[in-house]
């Protein structure tokens, strides 16, 4: 088993950080690749935060309504 973080990604040149609006999983919720994970406000656009791998997501870092840099780590889930 491995330790994949989930990062906040940058969807436009001018991003520098998002906001966690909601998350859409819970601690101990199984996961697959491309799954929605979280909606995230940034630059005034609602995008959805997918998972980059399948696994079980056992760490949340960020909470709802917490804004953080692109590239943060957001979230970690354990793969198979």
């Amino acid at each position: 088993m491995a330790n994949v973080e989930v990062l906040l990604p940058q969807w436009g040149m001018g991003m520098s950080e998002g906001t966690i609006t909601t998350w859409l999983k819970s601690i101990g919720d199984r996961v697959t690749e491309d799954e929605p994970l979280a909606e995230v406000e940034a630059e005034k656009v609602e995008e959805t935060l997918e998972a980059p791998a399948t696994g079980t997501l056992t760490e949340i870092r960020v909470t709802e309504g917490e804004t953080v840099e692109v590239r943060s780590v957001v979230a970690v889930i354990e793969t198979d």
